[in-house]
């Protein structure tokens, strides 16, 4: 199967990418583990473990959240209780808002 065209990314989204990648791979090698061990432990193959410490960012990101919780590595600065109690508050919040944002295709005339 071709590779499809790669998709260009931000400078940013680029470096935040290989930051966690790095990240992963120092907590894992903190923690004397091999990619294998990581890769099992995960569900995950090798090669996508590879891939996610190389800050690859065409890798499934519920992927790299379970290599970056099974190592250690705290995506946001809140315990579970914490990080519970906000999903909870931006679901309150986004059943308020609409479901779809739709573009208005009529003009106004403002022409007077």
């Amino acid at each position: 199967m071709a590779k499809p065209i790669t998709r260009p990314y931000s400078r940013y989204s680029h470096d935040a990418v290989v930051m966690l990648g790095q990240l992963i791979r120092r907590a894992r090698i903190e923690r004397k583990m091999t990619t294998t061990e990581l890769a099992e432990r995960a569900g995950l193959s090798r090669g996508l473990v590879q891939r996610i410490e190389k800050g690859d960012p065409g890798c499934g990101i519920g992927a790299v959240f379970e290599a970056a919780a099974i190592v250690g590595v705290r995506l946001f600065d809140a315990d579970q209780a914490a990080l519970t109690s906000a999903i909870g508050i931006n679901t309150a919040i986004l059943t308020l808002l609409p479901k779809a944002v739709r573009v208005s295709k009529v003009e106004a005339k403002d022409d007077f």
